[in-house]
């Protein structure tokens, strides 16, 4: 009777026959919720068991965004130089090279402009793989070319916020951009040009600083961290004990800091809601 009993002992199957589970096939959320990963990607990488916006890139905002997944990069090759030759682990050329290889990107921002439900619409979408969604030089640089691009065509502007602060390596070059892409926001307003400022997790330091709190409309997704110091400096600062939901956007929302917080699924319709209503035109179906 062997047919119901183990003839020889251990697992026999040789190691070229066993079949693993692709990696990415499953994605599991912070609150333990377990997804299909296409299942994930087809409802807009939120999971659809609790709600949990999981972070993504330009790649995929530009497809939500963006009828048809098509527009035009702008500024595609500009990347970042060494001017302070600055090292701390590694050097920053080291550093800059290892996160182009590993993510495919040339810097912590791209820029693009295409259609949305039909009109035209500049984007800049940071990348928080990109070291951490830094902002260096490039960063600030590329946003003010967007900016001038929406200017000159009077096309209005967008960006996309995830980003950890600051790029530390390019020192006070990286602070200078706070004032940077202000004055070309300001530009923009003052050509009554609308400007969207959509925060997502996370959003920190000078970023929030700076172009991530001047939209004619400042949203952002549910749960996002959104702040500029972090909570213990916070903490340790004003000596006090901070709520639970400190620096989350629906604490920020509370508090006036945000216009409205909007899910991802309706993220499209609902920016495009917002410039036919403040551009007095036709409200688009």
């Amino acid at each position: 009777m062997a047919w119901f009993k183990r003839t020889q002992k251990g697992i026999q199957t040789p190691t070229e026959e066993k079949k693993d589970v692709p990696k990415g096939l499953w994605y599991k959320s912070p609150t333990g919720k377990v997804v299909d990963a296409e299942q994930l990607e087809s409802n807009f990488y939120v999971s659809p068991e609790d709600g949990y916006h999981v972070r993504i890139g330009s790649n995929e905002y530009f497809k939500i965004l963006f009828d048809n997944n098509q527009f035009e990069e702008l500024d595609k090759n500009i990347s970042s130089k060494d001017p302070l030759e600055f090292t701390d682990t590694k050097k920053y050329t080291d550093r800059l090279k290892a996160a182009q290889e590993k993510t495919g990107l040339i810097d912590a921002v791209r820029t693009a402009v295409g259609k949305s439900k039909g009109n035209d619409l500049v984007i800049a979408c940071m990348d928080f793989r990109f070291i951490g969604g830094s902002m260096g030089s490039v960063v600030g640089e590329k946003i003010a070319r967007a900016a001038d691009y929406a200017l000159k065509h009077r096309i209005p502007f967008m960006i996309i916020s995830k980003s950890g602060g600051a790029r530390m390596m390019e020192a006070a070059l990286s602070l200078m951009q706070l004032a940077k892409t202000s004055v070309k926001l300001a530009q923009l307003a003052d050509a009554k040009i609308p400007y969207i400022s959509l925060a997502t997790d996370p959003t920190t330091g000078g970023t929030t600083a700076s172009f991530a709190m001047l939209g004619d409309i400042n949203i952002s997704e549910p749960g996002a961290l959104i702040g500029f110091a972090g909570p213990r400096v916070v903490k340790d600062t004003t000596g006090k004990d901070l709520p639970k939901d400190f620096q989350t956007a629906e604490f920020l929302k509370e508090h006036g800091f945000l216009d409205f917080i909007v899910k991802r699924s309706e993220l499209k319709n609902r920016i495009n809601l917002y410039l036919d209503l403040i551009q007095n035109q036709p409200v688009r179906a």
